[in-house]
């Protein structure tokens, strides 16, 4: 038992708090966590390097969480996660060229239904179109099509 006191010494404790928060953060996605372990693992290097008291470490540690939380994450998350922007493309090139049916008459400011791929959509015209006609879609905005003439 008396060997494992000697492995146990600060330096050592604030690695494995890192590697357990970074376990964590594959546990609990959100990338937040991972910050708090690259924290603990700078405040081991910071230990092993230097005699500071716990105080000083724990300043040490929520410092570089919070200054790697708040310079690091909005970079990381558009780097690692900004497929979100690709996905949004190929929604709408889901829609846009395609075309539906007229489920009720278009009037230009008013909105009305359309049906496309079996599903019915609100839709706009910048032009009066009769029910039953066949539309192209031209533009999407959240759930609502913007449609002309096919």
């Amino acid at each position: 038992m008396e060997e494992f006191k000697d492995f146990f010494t600060p330096p050592v404790i604030w690695f494995l708090i890192g590697l357990v928060l970074l376990l964590l953060e594959l546990a609990l996605p959100g990338l937040i966590i991972i910050f708090f372990g690259v924290g603990a693992w700078i405040t081991a290097i910071c230990v092993k390097l230097f005699d500071i008291n716990i105080n000083i470490q724990l300043l040490i540690f929520l410092v570089s969480s919070i200054l790697c939380l708040v310079l690091l994450r909005k970079y990381l998350k558009k780097r690692f996660f900004g497929e979100d922007e690709k996905k949004d493309d190929i929604l709408e090139d889901e829609f846009i060229g395609k075309i539906g049916t007229t489920e009720t008459v278009l009037k230009p400011g008013v909105a009305g239904k359309i049906t496309f791929k079996g599903t019915t959509w609100s839709a706009v015209s910048d032009t009066e179109i009769g029910a039953g006609e066949q539309v192209k879609i031209v533009d999407k905005a959240s759930i609502t099509l913007h449609v002309t003439k096919a």
